[in-house]
């Protein structure tokens, strides 16, 4: 395994730094701060009540993968199987699975720059090369499909809303990228986590546009269960006994307490609350930090800011470790996320409630003489 290549998430060190002040400012942390549905905390205390403490099947309970399934009809008029959704303990080991699924060693992932830092490291993790895409504000932060053309990949991971910039893929595009890819041979992975947090058109899904496409989504961040650790994958049918395989030697069962839970989690009323209140925080901090750090992709999803500090460094990391020892702001830097660009660049998270918020702008603005 090539560890020499791993990445530290410098989010992570700026995270336990800010534990240092008890008046930090959170901007730093990729994690919403709401409860998940009271139905969810009750469903939870009834599994515990109930001693559901023994392994479900590798795949998840059929009752929540039928569930999901239900969601697919409903928010995208897709019908997907139940028995090719595998529910994981969290995204991050969908990453792991699909690409263990789709790349051999010395084969090729496309990727852009700026995107995930997990993405790269698992593809190194995996003796996997990544090539990366640099993708900037004239494009949006995404790929398109003309990008791709003359390019050898062996699989290709998008994200929709993207981390760390929040843009969301339109449907044509997404549709052309999963056309290709299915023409081409190219595997294609959709990071989908951030979908319900999209504050314009909803969200395209890669499974309205290819059966072959390994979806990925999650309870973490629109359904506010960040804790309870729990994802899933609708995977092509000839990839799921497969990943089944996989996931039995990994973790033999995604937690059971938590999917439980998570029965109870498509509960749109409760939901659409969590998306109106991001998007009025997502409203205030953009129209607040633009003066001070402009914004070059308004956000339509997600519950990120991708803020050009090119004014005040160069070196990201180092403006971040600054602003937090000096004004107690936590903010991630966006190096990160790449090497497209990113030293210029800083990730504002709008986990928290606008007060809190505002006194971090507020700071910002003492310090920055502004």
């Amino acid at each position: 395994m090539r560890t020499d290549k791993l990445q530290p998430f410098r989010v992570m060190d700026v995270v336990r730094e800010a534990q240092r002040y008890a008046d930090t400012i959170h901007f730093e942390i990729g994690q919403p701060d709401l409860p998940p549905s009271p139905r969810v905390i009750a469903a939870l205390h009834e599994a515990v009540d109930s001693h559901k403490f023994a392994y479900t099947e590798t795949l998840g309970l059929l009752s929540l993968r039928q569930k999901i399934s239900a969601h697919y009809r409903r928010d995208y008029g897709v019908e997907v199987d139940p028995g090719r959704i595998l529910i994981v303990p969290g995204t991050s080991t969908a990453f792991l699975i699909a690409y263990l699924l789709t790349l051999d060693q010395g084969n090729v992932l496309g990727l852009p720059d700026p995107s995930y830092p997990c993405y790269k490291n698992f593809a190194h993790m995996v003796d996997v090369e990544p090539h990366f895409f640099p993708v900037g504000s004239e494009e949006g932060y995404q790929l398109s499909s003309k990008q791709l053309q003359g390019t050898h990949l062996d699989a290709l991971h998008i994200s929709s809303p993207a981390n760390p910039t929040g843009t969301v893929y339109t449907p044509e595009a997404l549709k052309s990228i999963a056309e290709y890819c299915d023409a081409e041979g190219i595997a294609l992975i959709s990071d989908e986590l951030y979908h319900g947090l999209v504050y314009g058109a909803p969200a395209a899904s890669a499974a309205q546009f290819s059966d072959t496409a390994i979806v990925i989504n999650g309870f973490s961040k629109y359904f506010t269960m960040p804790g309870l650790r729990l994802g899933w994958m609708i995977l092509p049918e000839s990839l799921v006994r497969p990943a089944e395989i996989i996931a039995q030697n990994l973790y033999i069962s995604a937690p059971t307490l938590s999917q439980y839970a998570a029965l109870e989690a498509f509960d749109y009323d409760y939901l659409a609350h969590v998306r109106d209140t991001f998007r009025t925080r997502r409203d205030y901090l953009y129209e607040a930090l633009h003066p001070l750090f402009p914004i070059d992709a308004r956000p339509d999803g997600a519950f990120y800011l991708w803020a050009d500090a090119s004014a005040y460094t160069d070196d990201s990391a180092a403006f971040a470790e600054t602003l937090l020892r000096d004004t107690h702001v936590a903010i991630t830097p966006g190096i990160d996320f790449g090497s497209n660009g990113t030293e210029h660049y800083l990730r504002f998270s709008y986990t928290r409630e606008i007060e809190h918020l505002e006194e971090g702008v507020a700071r910002l603005r003492r310090y920055l003489l502004l």
